[in-house]
């Protein structure tokens, strides 16, 4: 059933080479599998797969998150890479320094090499 399958996150690109750089090579993930139209990533135990379309990088809303255990210290590492993290001003959402906080998460949100909208967050225990 689908509750015991693993879930893999499908993130559009309208370049496969420039997204694999950029999901190798800034995120540092490791590659899984590459086809010719697609390339899935190794991500904590499951997968992260990008594939080609012209329509990458279209979607306005958040297409993957990680869940980490340490917020400030990701996002260091990821603004050391080259990362740099979105800032918001909407209802119900506003960042400082990159970051939104409420009921004890903690949420930053970047953009992949398509304009794909990432995030990372801390989730309280």
């Amino acid at each position: 059933m689908l509750a015991d399958a693993p879930l893999v996150a499908v993130i559009p690109a309208g370049d496969l080479d420039r997204a694999k750089r950029f999901y190798r090579d800034t995120l540092g993930l490791k590659v899984a599998r590459e086809g010719t139209e697609d390339i899935a990533f190794e991500c904590g135990g499951t997968q992260l797969a990008v594939y080609r379309t012209p329509s990458g990088g279209q979607a306005a809303h958040t297409l993957a998150s990680w869940k980490v255990a340490d917020l400030d210290a990701e996002m260091t590492d990821l603004r050391g890479r080259g990362i740099v993290f979105e800032e918001y001003d909407l209802p119900g959402l506003k960042t400082v320094d990159g970051v939104a906080e409420a009921d004890g998460m903690r949420a930053a949100w970047f953009k992949d090499s398509e304009g794909n909208i990432l995030c990372v967050n801390q989730v309280p225990d």
